[in-house]
């Protein structure tokens, strides 16, 4: 037990140095009698993200680099990364009798998980008499204070969220990492304390009951390090920045067409405001694409989907929430499986998922066309799914993001021309047609003719003996025929939308679906 007054910073998802105003706040306050409280940086492996939370070894994998990472930047100032394990409303408790601690910090977290731990967590401090602060961080915006700036509705189109946000201040300007910590608010022992050490990869991975033998190579490190070297190896090249446009990117490039600067601002290891502030000066003056197509665009979605979901009941879920399309979807565990794992057997949609396992992330058209596929486009199981097989497979699974897409994609919400199906075979072709994309992560048809890459089920017997895999037995027959079912599902989501409309309308009387159709002829039989 310490009689030295004590700051807890709590790193969640800001993991990082550079603009954390809530961390700058534990390292710089002081007590009432002038004295700097010394600073303990604190991180709690949560068993409750271990248990529940759905994440495969690529994010295990990014979030012990980020870590380790974090841990060796604290070392250089004086101090160190204690990771705590345990429930945080358990440890806190004698963390702050241990420690005599006095200001506890923390970034602001809308999620609806962390809001009650948040303050669960605020209770127990206030009856240990710790002042609790909370820095808005994670975002360019206050969510609270954009539904404030639009007359206390949440803005339901992107547009309309631009149009809010440019009414309002600038965001605030970005913080630099500090280089040097007051020595005074430097503790002189603990620092080499085992029991408060980063756990390593396969300590993590093996309590998830990973086997850390079958990991795939990294691709993207993770860490603040990597993150600001990743962001000024893209803003060294103006012409990129000024002419980049989010549609004119290909979603099977062999090479990332964008910058996968998304798992770093996930973890908050990139700053938004740090990348907002980077573009607008690289940008300067020059002729420059605009939302909701250049980056400055990107950072907005990411706004707009983080304030609708702050907002928003049971964002994650179709029932419950107000904003969505109830939809009958079907269920059906194989077909959903056959689509995690890449084996529906149409080759575009098979390489995204594939690469998606490998790799822990895919370009966001690639996103677009498996969501629309596994749901309204041609295997009609809901978007809730899916998002759950992208919550444990991306590196930048972001609750607010990740829902607000698949609603998107579904035409569940928020996008409503539900008759705009994506291709499974055409919409690969127009960025690769000679298919090396697929060649790379579906190397069963890497012998197959160009003509044939993207539908190798037309292709004859004997090219496919000679490409070395028949389909049904080398690769799969396709799961359904797309161009007769994508057909039946438009008229399914019409009526889902006639059924929906109906139900907000309080019409007691909401159209049949085909099933129940079925089910009052046979009883009138």
């Amino acid at each position: 037990m310490s009689n030295e007054e004590t700051s807890i910073h709590w790193f969640r998802k800001g993991m990082r140095l550079h603009d954390n105003p809530s961390f700058k706040l534990a390292y710089e306050s002081k007590n009432s009698a002038g004295q700097y409280y010394k600073l303990r940086p604190i991180y709690i492996l949560d068993p409750y993200f271990r248990k529940h939370i759905r994440a495969g070894m690529n994010r295990w994998r990014f979030l012990q680099q980020s870590l380790v990472d974090l841990d060796l930047s604290l070392r250089k100032l004086g101090t160190r990364l204690y990771v705590v394990r345990g429930l945080p409303e358990d440890v806190f408790p004698g963390l702050f009798t241990k420690w005599n601690v006095k200001l506890l910090t923390f970034e602001l977290d809308t999620e609806p998980y962390a809001r009650k731990r948040d303050e669960h967590v605020e209770n127990l401090a206030r009856q240990h008499k710790v002042k609790v602060e909370q820095k808005v961080s994670h975002t360019l915006y206050n969510t609270e204070l954009v539904l404030r700036a639009n007359k206390g509705s949440v803005p339901m189109t992107y547009q309309k969220f631009v149009s809010v946000v440019s009414s309002m201040p600038e965001p605030r300007r970005p913080l630099s990492a500090p280089t040097i910590l007051p020595a005074e608010c430097l503790l002189n022992d603990d620092l080499e304390n085992e029991e408060y050490d980063v756990p390593t990869l396969d300590e993590l991975l093996t309590l998830k009951g990973f086997n850390p033998e079958d990991i795939k190579p990294c691709l993207y490190p993770g860490g603040e390090v990597e993150a600001l070297r990743r962001l000024e190896e893209y803003m060294k090249n103006k012409t990129w920045v000024c002419k980049f446009e989010k549609p004119n990117t290909a979603p099977n490039s062999l090479k990332p067409s964008t910058t996968v600067l998304s798992p770093y601002m996930k973890f908050g290891c990139l700053s938004s405001s740090l990348f907002y502030y980077r573009l607008k000066e690289v940008i300067g003056n020059s002729a420059h694409s605009k939302p909701p197509v250049s980056l400055i665009g990107q950072l907005y979605w990411r706004e707009f989907y983080y304030t609708v979901g702050a907002a928003t009941p049971n964002f994650d879920k179709m029932l419950g929430n107000p904003i969505c399309c109830q939809v009958p979807w079907d269920s059906n565990q194989e077909a959903l499986e056959a689509w995690a794992n890449g084996k529906t057997g149409y080759p575009f949609i098979d390489a995204i998922m594939r690469q998606l396992n490998d790799e822990g992330w895919v370009h966001h058209l690639a996103r677009h066309a498996v969501a629309c596929f596994l749901t309204r486009g041609d295997l009609w199981i809901s978007w809730e799914q899916g998002l759950a097989v992208f919550e444990e497979l991306l590196l930048d699974a972001d609750w607010s993001m990740n829902a607000g897409n698949w609603m998107w994609m579904s035409a569940s919400a928020f996008f409503h021309q539900f008759y705009r199906v994506y291709s499974p075979v055409a919409f690969g072709k127009k960025t690769d047609k000679s298919g090396d994309y697929i060649r790379k992560y579906v190397p069963e048809l890497i012998k197959y003719p160009d003509e044939y890459i993207y539908e190798p089920w037309s292709a004859p017997k004997s090219v496919q003996y000679r490409a070395g895999c028949v389909i049904g037995v080398d690769y799969p027959k396709r799961i359904v025929v797309h161009e007769e079912v994508y057909k039946i599902n438009i008229t399914k989501m019409s009526l889902a939308y006639k059924n929906t409309k109906a139900i907000k309308e309080k019409n007691v009387h909401p159209a049949p679906s085909p099933e129940e159709k079925q089910k009052k002829k046979r009883k009138f039989k």
